[in-house]
């Protein structure tokens, strides 16, 4: 059996946000002025986050993280893995920026 070699690759990544898919998709969006937008659409515009590892922080998306809230959706700060928070569906998203950033909402 051949082992292929490990290769590292650089990211600017200050930090990670994992924001649950199945609770996104569950919500039908739920998020912005119309409540139609996913929390991770919302949450990339609110922090400017850009695509890929070039970006400051990045903002991702993950399949299902097992806690499964009604009418809220599940996201864990990397900065943070041991304080996971449930985001009810319409909180606004400086709000939640906030709670990741730790300051005052505007």
């Amino acid at each position: 059996m051949e082992t292929g070699v490990i290769r590292v690759l650089a990211s600017r990544w200050q930090g990670s946000v994992l924001v649950c898919g199945k609770c996104s998709k569950k919500l039908g969006g739920g998020f912005g002025e119309k409540g139609r937008t996913p929390l991770v659409k919302l949450l990339r515009q609110a922090l400017g986050v850009k695509k890929g590892r070039k970006a400051d922080r990045g903002v991702v998306e993950v399949k299902c993280l097992g806690v499964c809230p009604k009418n809220a959706v599940v996201v864990v700060d990397g900065a943070h893995t041991g304080r996971w928070m449930l985001v009810p569906a319409g909180t606004e998203a400086d709000e939640v920026v906030a709670s990741l950033t730790g300051t005052e909402p505007a």
